[in-house]
């Protein structure tokens, strides 16, 4: 029997989506990418539309569609707030009907079907570092509800499709991820730091730039969710994935001006609502079920993200939203 899949990725021309795209196309897989555009870009998946075995979809996840297939990554989602808070609606649409239309296809063609949760379940946690069995302090009223709890919704389906309907799910919470390919307006930290300081512009810090985040090289990531589709049925999750080396915004800005060479100064902006203090992810489960852990040093990640943005022509992004 041929180990070779029909594989679809939803959100697949995305930062991560297209990375996954990517690996997936190298093992020969048949790869179905599917995405609306709405933050991604094309020419994430362009160099693989001459692939035999890669093909591009235009659709939007919250509409159903029916297709053959054996896996199915469900990557389709705004992650970064200025684009998830632009349409909140559109956004807990995307996570709650999206996984709704998903995991019918999966019941329907007996597949299995990844759920690409987040960190952002854990809301401004009360618990450091957070486990899986941490339930989370997430405001359901706030302006990051619209992600934090369509995500949790959509983990509830998936569980519900499994002990309801024996579909055969997987469940990954993504913490803070960066690399090539990262859009230079999606308002993430990383990201904006890099654009600013490449820019020659200011580098804004919210807060007093004393809140922490765990940065994972994008590599490292795709590595452990492939690991936990490939994983025993009896390994569902939910598995954090992350770096377990913490920083704060400060250490993250201060390296990003040495390392571009800017001249760029720090200022200080007050801290959205509901803005987390601390992250950090407990991978016991993945370094026990998935023999995985990251091995890209921050400064080694950066350097690659560094070099991707100094490589592209920013005109050809738009800032998706107003917000940037």
């Amino acid at each position: 029997m041929s180990s070779l899949k029909r594989i679809l990725v939803t959100g697949g021309a995305g930062f991560l989506g297209s990375h996954l795209c990517e690996r997936l196309v190298a093992q020969g897989h048949d790869v179905i990418c599917l995405d609306n555009f709405f933050t991604s870009q094309k020419s994430n998946v362009a160099h693989l539309l001459e692939k035999p075995n890669f093909e591009l979809i235009r659709h939007d996840v919250i509409q159903p569609i029916f297709l053959e297939v054996d896996e199915i990554y469900n990557m389709a989602c705004p992650a970064a707030p200025g684009h998830y808070q632009y349409n909140p609606i559109k956004t807990i649409k995307t996570s709650v009907m999206g996984a709704i239309n998903l995991l019918g296809m999966a019941k329907r063609c007996r597949a299995k079907v990844l759920q690409a949760s987040t960190s952002e379940v854990y809301g401004d946690p009360e618990v450091h570092p957070q486990p899986e069995t941490y339930r989370g302090s997430v405001n359901p009223l706030g302006p990051r509800a619209c992600y934090d709890e369509g995500k949790r919704a959509a983990e509830t389906l998936f569980m519900d499709y499994h002990r309801m309907n024996k579909v055969n799910i997987r469940i990954v919470r993504i913490f803070n991820t960066y690399g090539p390919r990262m859009h230079p307006y999606d308002g993430r930290v990383v990201s904006n730091f890099i654009r600013q300081a490449l820019q020659g512009q200011n580098i804004t810090i919210f807060g007093d730039g004393s809140q922490t985040r765990s940065f994972c090289y994008r590599d490292d990531l795709i590595e452990g969710i492939i690991r936990l589709m490939n994983a025993p049925d009896n390994v569902i999750g939910p598995i954090n994935l992350g770096n377990p080396d913490e920083f704060t915004i400060k250490e993250l800005a201060e390296l990003v001006i040495e390392m571009t060479g800017t001249k760029s100064k720090l200022v200080y902006q007050p801290l959205p609502q509901d803005d987390p203090t601390r992250r950090r992810p407990d991978i016991t489960l993945a370094q026990k079920h998935l023999e995985w852990r990251p091995t890209t040093k921050l400064r080694d990640g950066l350097q690659k993200t560094i070099e991707w943005f100094r490589s592209i022509d920013m005109t050809h992004y738009r800032a998706p939203t107003p917000n940037y």
